[in-house]
């Protein structure tokens, strides 16, 4: 009989790929970008801010060896970011996977709310994820391959009180994930999301040690605490290589258990 040896960890190298993360120059973002470092991907950040983006890039570098760059667009303008994916392409000749980490959280009672307020959370969550897919769609099909992975969270799919603008985003990249995933599938590029629950980043440091998060937010986690930024990396890197080829419009959460409660 002959032996059969399947790929194991060896689907995990991403080695030459190239992705790009909106959002990737802190918090999960550069988590992720880091984990796919790693694996030996290049990476491309794409931030408001571009010398925040440069310094990000510029450790990816140090640390891992690969080509990193940053790039400077706000994904609620759609020509903005398809002219950096344009620039991506020239460049590296491919763009394999995406990655919409780009977010804002606006909290608070909805009538303290603004309907501005309302609309800038849904612009930068939902139409920024819109965008930088639309954009990257076209290079990925004239490929035959990509990895689109979102950034919803575990407020996509359970509610919390004084969250309407974010859980309300969160639950439209939750529905657009499944749709994409099901338009794309047939082009050999896979769509999914990752649902964190509570980390400890830069946009959930101002509620930490507040009588809420203990007791509705950790609290609400089997594990009782804030997951590590490090602990978001295993399942970008999942969704972004071939070990994840036969996972489509999937909702990964990675929440200490929050929703299994």
């Amino acid at each position: 009989m002959t032996k059969t040896t399947l790929p194991g960890i060896k689907q995990f190298d991403i080695t030459g790929r190239c992705a790009l993360i909106t959002g990737g120059s802190k918090g999960l973002g550069f988590a992720m970008a880091a984990g796919l470092a790693s694996a030996g991907a290049n990476i491309c950040l794409l931030n408001r801010n571009l010398e925040e983006g440069e310094t990000a890039a510029q450790q990816l570098t140090q640390d891992y060896g690969v080509t990193a760059k940053a790039y400077a667009a706000n994904v609620t303008d759609l020509a903005a970011v398809e002219a950096v994916v344009a620039s991506i392409s020239d460049e590296f000749g491919r763009l394999d996977i995406l990655i919409n980490s780009a977010g804002i959280n606006i909290r608070g009672a909805i009538d303290e709310l603004t309907p501005d307020e309302f609309e800038q959370v849904m612009k930068v969550n939902v139409d920024g994820t819109w965008n930088a897919s639309r954009a990257v769609t076209p290079q990925m099909k004239k490929q035959g391959s990509g990895r689109i992975i979102n950034m919803a969270s575990t407020l996509g799919l359970v509610g919390l009180a004084n969250r309407t603008p974010y859980a309300t985003s969160k639950g439209a990249v939750v529905q657009m994930t499944r749709a994409l995933g099901l338009e794309l599938a047939p082009f050999n590029i896979t769509v999914n999301a990752i649902c964190p629950g509570p980390f400890l980043t830069e946009m959930n440091i101002p509620i930490a040690e507040t009588a809420e998060a203990k007791n509705f937010i950790v609290g609400a986690t089997a594990l009782a605490r804030w997951g590590e930024l490090r602990e978001i990396q295993g399942a970008a890197l999942f969704l972004a290589s071939d070990a994840g080829s036969y996972v489509v419009g999937s909702m990964l959460t990675v929440d200490g258990g929050w929703t299994a409660k």
